[in-house]
């Protein structure tokens, strides 16, 4: 269905209801959801003088000007300098980890994994650990009194060659906040299997392991990461599309890696409007979510960078109900995939499944009650 022919009416699920349900986020870059308002005052701070501009409604709007206009993942990265560039000290590591924390439950995310790169953030003298324990303060201190729970996820920069000392930190602060391991940067040239030992550790750790594959670079990327590095989770894999065929009559068939994906229940961080904009998909009605969603694939939906691509995961699911029809019962669905494909322990994802998701959408389902009173009957 596109979004010329979803159907929408006075029950789809509004923007504002959506807010209102638990949701569940696995696929968010720390570096890429800082509050505008909130660079120009660590640039300031710090000494940083690179901004485009010190207004932070003009930066907002920059960036995700910037992220969206060449429709190239290389260009969408090139944004994250200025990010990064005010996240080296840990005052500031701390108040934009409390302030995602804050965003996100604001947004009525009740469960998120939100992944950061250490390695970019020792510019400033920190050291891999330092930096590790004041983004976990920060999810702490944000989090706090707040219904929703943050964990992170250790990102090494596939382009460099440090995978395997992050692979080690990841697991040293396991039982700290962090919940798995995941490579990230652009994909062509870069291939999964380059990382091989970082992944081979993790694995031998029994610890958890997600790969950035399919969002750049195709069928091979995918193929890498979930053959040979063990990935329980691929971030993005729009590319996946790659292999499956549909026919004029709509139906589809699988080639023998989709099929291997769809049949092991590999879980999708999908992220419609990020994919737009780094040219993995042509739009949102477009998007292959929806075939993907059809085919009852392990879908979930994510924000990734939500500066950049000036979007919230409730946006996200309206953007998706617009384009494709979607109802409760669908969003619902792929909240219920994503918590189910979380790396927080078994018990815990079914506890919040049990008592925090069903019940949320449950209440958004159910039947508006009638205020009026009942009718008078009139007597004989």
């Amino acid at each position: 269905m596109s979004a010329m022919t979803a159907t929408l009416d006075a029950t789809s699920p509004s923007l504002d209801a959506i807010r209102r349900v638990p949701k569940v986020l696995l696929h968010d870059h720390l570096d890429g959801g800082l509050r505008p308002a909130t660079i120009v005052e660590l640039a300031e701070q710090g000494g940083y003088r690179g901004l485009p501009t010190t207004d932070p409604g003009e930066l907002g709007a920059w960036m995700a000007a910037s992220a969206a206009e060449h429709g190239r993942l290389e260009h969408y990265l090139a944004g994250f300098r200025h990010t990064v560039a005010v996240m080296q000290s840990r005052q500031a590591l701390v108040r934009v980890a409390a302030e995602c924390a804050q965003d996100l439950a604001a947004d009525g995310v009740v469960y998120a994994e939100v992944r950061f790169a250490p390695e970019l953030h020792v510019e400033g003298g920190l050291s891999l650990d330092e930096v590790v324990e004041a983004v976990l303060e920060g999810f702490a201190a944000g989090s706090a009194g707040r219904p929703i729970r943050v964990y992170g996820l250790l990102t090494a920069m596939r382009t460099a060659a440090r995978s395997l000392e992050i692979a080690e930190l990841a697991v040293r602060h396991r039982d700290h906040g962090v919940v798995g391991f995941d490579i990230a940067g652009a994909e062509a040239g870069s291939p999964p299997s380059r990382h091989l030992d970082a992944f081979q550790y993790v694995a031998r750790e029994n610890f958890h392991i997600t790969i950035h594959a399919g969002e750049g670079f195709g069928l091979p990327s995918i193929w890498e990461a979930v053959q040979w590095c063990g990935a329980e989770r691929l971030g993005h894999g729009v590319r996946i599309i790659d292999d499956i065929t549909v026919e004029p009559d709509g139906t589809a068939r699988l080639g023998r890696l989709a099929a291997y994906i769809r049949d092991r229940r590999i879980p999708l961080e999908m992220c419609p409007s990020s994919n737009v904009h780094t040219g993995a998909a042509r739009s949102i009605a477009e998007h292959p979510i929806g075939l993907l969603r059809r085919l009852s694939f392990r879908v979930t939906v994510n924000t990734d960078n939500r500066l950049m691509s000036a979007v919230s995961l409730s946006s996200e699911f309206a953007a998706l109900v617009q384009a494709f029809g979607y109802g409760w019962a669908d969003i619902q669905w792929l909240t219920i995939n994503a918590m189910k494909s979380a790396f927080a322990p078994f018990d815990e994802r079914l506890d919040l499944i049990n008592t925090v998701i069903k019940p949320g959408f449950a209440a958004a389902m159910a039947p508006p009650v009638s205020t009026r009173p009942p009718a008078r009957r009139l007597g004989r």
